[in-house]
């Protein structure tokens, strides 16, 4: 009996995600995502192509997955950004995914812009001009925690990722998110 393809897509898809996560583009082996999808490789150039094209791909998917878990909501903007934190903190793979594309393709891919674009719409008919600077700073605060330097994270007095220190973290950024909102306005 012939492989399901879309049994064999999910499980590319899958260790793509995890050494894309880890690795980035360049550090990526086409040889590993192949063992740890348990497929072989002429699988994964026949489903997806070249790595790029793979990488990418996973990135796109990981980015749709994540804007539907959490959905934009240009009246609750503080709402918004405390649910994409949990998300994020969840799902650390995506912050890890989207930063290597930052690094790796650092111009704006197609899928990138069509995914920024209706936000951009929502926030510019409540904020005007100012749309994208609203959006830039509410996703920083978001990934903030993320992306501090360990060395000002192993200031904080407890464990960096325990769930108190997550919630109270959290609630700043609530809070700051609402605070921009008011600027904005």
């Amino acid at each position: 009996m012939p492989p399901n393809a879309a049994d064999t897509k999910r499980r590319i898809l899958d260790a793509a995600r995890h050494e894309f996560a880890e690795h980035g583009l360049a550090g990526a082996r086409v040889d590993r995502i192949a063992e740890a999808g348990n497929i072989n490789k002429r699988s994964i150039y026949m489903h997806f192509g070249p790595k790029g094209v793979l990488f990418d791909t996973v990135v796109a998917l990981s980015l749709s997955e994540m804007a539907e878990a959490v959905p934009f909501t240009v009246d609750d903007l503080p709402g918004y950004a405390g649910s994409l934190f949990d998300y994020l903190i969840e799902h650390p793979e995506v912050l890890r995914l989207t930063s290597w594309a930052g690094l790796e393709r650092p111009d704006a891919s197609a899928d990138e812009v069509a995914a920024y674009e209706p936000k951009i719409e929502a926030l510019t008919e409540r904020f005007g001009g100012v749309a994208v600077d609203v959006l830039a700073l509410l996703l920083g605060q978001v990934t903030a925690w993320q992306y501090a330097s360990p060395a000002l994270k192993v200031q904080s007095p407890e464990d960096p990722w325990s769930p108190e220190r997550l919630k109270r973290h959290r609630s700043m950024l609530v809070a700051s998110a609402a605070a921009l909102v008011t600027i904005a306005e």
